[in-house]
């Protein structure tokens, strides 16, 4: 899974489904968007660009919520 794309009409298809795990919005066209962990089941899915931060210690991008949570531990 590549870490940061580019929205296409094939991804723009296949995730529109359920929409962005991070914060519900419907993916457009031409959007950034990349594979991040988070607070939800099974490995990375993209979310948009500006609901992940990008981990400089791991290199991961981790979704904003899930990120604030893990630096308190």
């Amino acid at each position: 899974m590549k870490q940061k794309i580019i929205m296409d009409l094939e991804m723009v298809n296949t995730l529109n489904a359920e929409g962005c795990p991070a914060c519900g919005r419907k993916f457009m066209l031409g959007e950034m968007a990349v594979a991040a962990c988070g607070n939800w089941e099974g490995g990375p899915r993209y979310i948009h660009e500006d609901e992940a931060v990008l981990d400089q210690k791991t290199g991961l991008y981790y979704e904003r919520q899930c990120f604030i949570e893990r630096r308190k531990i």
